[in-house]
């Protein structure tokens, strides 16, 4: 059993369909208590708009709630200029946001529109000297210069900086790109259908493991769980009643060590997640943990 203490966060997953109400379900979402919205990024997706615009529309709509890409597409972002990007969100929005961020894959897609094909071991040194760059144009440096496999900086200044400390949550799976997120990463973000619960505790050894390592506590990093799922009749792990969910949830906190639960179901099923299940969870698990 693992429990880092964190108070539990609920979110929505949205998906960037131009034919969706996104507008009016982002305000539907904070309307409702929710504490963050997520967004994927897939930006080879015809049906799709931009992720990052959306999230500027969205924090521009909003008042309260945080947003994040889930995750971002790092092939077809470069890391100096999403620094930029979020730095310039953060400001803003008034520090509403985290960068959610990934490794890429789809790559027949990524090459694509321009991107470059990398094998596992390329993309994830590509991740570790991203966060490595986008963190230095964080931090205020001038004339900053990187040489590096995948990335190069001749000079780059940083500017304009962020109001507070952006997150980096890291959308992975391996071993090895679970201990870079437990050396250097603020969160870890899986997705329920690729990770489920009975994995979950042996992956999070291997972050805790690295983060003491580091000399980090593995409290530090925010454990961001996208969870799918269906309220009502069926049957199965997240799929059944209000009580189900809230029951599952709270395990899930207390003894699966997830602090943040993104939905990643039927936007009719929003008001039920947010005005029923988060503040059962919530209670729920303050009570368990006392």
């Amino acid at each position: 059993m693992t429990d880092y203490g964190q108070p539990p966060r609920f979110g929505f997953f949205l998906e960037p369909r131009a034919d969706a109400p996104l507008i009016e379900t982002a305000r539907e979402a904070e309307r409702r208590g929710l504490d963050l919205i997520g967004i994927q990024d897939h930006p080879y997706q015809r049906r799709f708009v931009d992720t990052f615009a959306l999230m500027g529309t969205l924090l521009g709509r909003t008042e309260r709630i945080g947003v994040f890409p889930d995750v971002a597409n790092l092939p077809l972002r470069p890391p100096a200029v999403l620094a930029k990007t979020m730095a310039s969100l953060d400001i803003l929005s008034g520090g509403r946001v985290d960068l959610g961020l990934g490794a890429g894959s789809f790559w027949d897609a990524i090459e694509a529109y321009g991107g470059p094909r990398r094998t596992t071991g390329q993309a994830r040194a590509a991740l570790a000297e991203a966060i490595h760059i986008i963190r230095r144009l964080w931090g205020g440096e001038r004339g900053i210069r990187f040489d590096g496999e995948h990335y190069r900086l001749a000079g780059a200044q940083s500017g304009p900086l962020p109001t507070r400390p952006i997150g980096i949550w890291l959308g992975v799976y391996g071993p090895k790109a679970l201990e870079l997120t437990g050396r250097v990463a603020d969160g870890w973000v899986p997705s329920s259908p690729y990770l489920p619960p009975d994995v979950l505790l042996d992956r999070h050894k291997i972050i805790d493991a690295a983060a003491q390592a580091a000399g980090r506590e593995p409290s530090a990093v925010r454990r961001v769980y996208n969870v799918s799922g269906q309220i009502g009749p069926s049957t199965g792990f997240l799929s059944g009643p209000v009580d189900q969910w809230v029951e599952e949830l709270t395990e899930l906190a207390v003894g699966y060590g997830m602090d943040t639960f993104v939905f990643a179901g039927n936007v009719r099923d929003l008001p039920v997640y947010a005005e029923e299940i988060a503040p059962a969870v919530r209670e729920q698990v303050t009570q368990e943990r006392s």
